[in-house]
């Protein structure tokens, strides 16, 4: 009997990529919060896990091997936030409290992730071995 992977771990290795991406984004808006000019970043986490789970990629054939790889990925859904405090004249966007708040809650849920990961492994170990 064939195991499949996608079914035993889900959606959740697409989640950790998604998620390292997503906390690479708000560390660069709070490395930028005295930048000026600098437009704070976001993640719709949910379309973009959505659009994983799809695994969609375009492609253009290859009718050589001498032809290059073309295959790209979607929009990995980064947008510009929507500021929630006044232009302080420098055009900055980032609110670190807000960018260190949902720094925070992304660790919280990339760490749950990895346990539940950690969890799937150490199950599918067990029954390989037999408990042993």
């Amino acid at each position: 009997m064939a195991i499949n992977l996608d079914t035993i771990f889900g959606i959740h290795p697409d989640a950790l990529v998604l998620r390292a991406k997503r906390a690479e984004v708000i560390a660069s808006n709070i490395a930028n919060a005295d930048t000026p000019g600098y437009k704070a970043q976001g993640m719709d986490f949910q379309k973009a896990l959505a659009q994983a789970t799809k695994k969609q990629t375009m492609a253009m054939s290859q009718t050589n091997e001498k032809h290059l790889n073309t295959r790209m990925s979607l929009n990995d859904q980064l947008e510009y936030r929507i500021p929630n405090q006044p232009d302080t004249g420098d055009g900055n966007t980032v609110d670190v409290q807000v960018e260190r708040n949902l720094y925070l809650e992304n660790s919280l849920e990339y760490q749950a992730s990895l346990q539940f990961l950690n969890g799937r492994i150490k199950g599918l170990r067990k029954a390989l071995t037999g408990g042993q």
